[in-house]
């Protein structure tokens, strides 16, 4: 009797678990820092109100744009790749065959062995085995629109969180506010992010945790000295 034996792998999560706890991350720190800045300045609900707005739509299709650009041309130098690596395939195949053996040497097979799998993947699909081996091409399925989306999403919603304590209490409780909501949403963050990728919780906690304190410290130095200043 044989029984299935399932492992379970985190490294299949990685493009879109990368890209929604950057986007969140990035969104708690910012809007958190920029309204601890507000609040050490000594600016009124008012002002608070409509820069945080105002960041808030900024960061937002800023994350989107940036995201959209930095996948669209890692495609693009992916595709030129793949056009440089076909042309060579078609005019030495010979040699592409020596370099993609060469590889598996160096992974561990003998010389023999090594052309005997080059030439069995290459002759199923020459130009994916130089894609992934070569090139170390692997195709996540990301997608420049669906990319924007995703960051801007996860902006959006972590940037949202230390809004709420902001707009609830006086301006002269915006900075303590501010700080416990952003400390709570990093450390549910971490959390979250450790349960999906399967690392330890307590590490991630700590790190994203003790960042975002370093940012809205800054932050809020930097609106205190130019409120005293004011």
């Amino acid at each position: 009797m044989t029984s299935a034996h399932h492992e379970i792998h985190y490294v299949q999560r990685s493009p879109w678990l990368r890209a929604a706890v950057l986007g969140a991350n990035d969104g708690i720190v910012s809007m958190g820092s920029l309204l601890v800045g507000l609040g050490a300045s000594g600016s009124d609900s008012g002002a608070i109100l409509l820069a945080g707005s105002a960041a808030l739509m900024a960061g937002t299709m800023s994350m989107a744009a940036g995201e959209y650009v930095s996948v669209s041309s890692q495609l693009d130098l992916e595709r030129a790749d793949l056009a440089t690596e076909r042309a060579a395939l078609e005019s030495n195949p010979q040699e592409e065959l020596e370099e993609l053996a060469e590889i598996y040497v160096g992974r561990g097979l003998d010389t023999e062995l090594a052309h005997q799998v080059a030439k069995q993947l290459m002759a199923h699909d020459a130009l994916a085995a130089h894609a992934r081996d070569e090139l170390q091409l692997v195709e996540d399925g990301t997608r420049p629109l669906t990319a924007a989306a995703s960051s801007a999403v996860s902006f959006a919603a972590g940037g949202i969180l230390p809004c709420f304590p902001a707009l609830l209490v006086a301006p002269h409780w915006v900075v303590p506010a501010v700080v416990a909501a952003v400390a709570c949403s990093l450390a549910l963050l971490g959390a979250a992010s450790a349960r999906a990728g399967g690392a330890s919780p307590i590490r991630a906690v700590l790190r994203v945790v003790s960042w975002g304190m370093l940012a809205m410290a800054v932050t809020g130095g930097v609106g205190w000295l130019v409120g005293a200043a004011v």
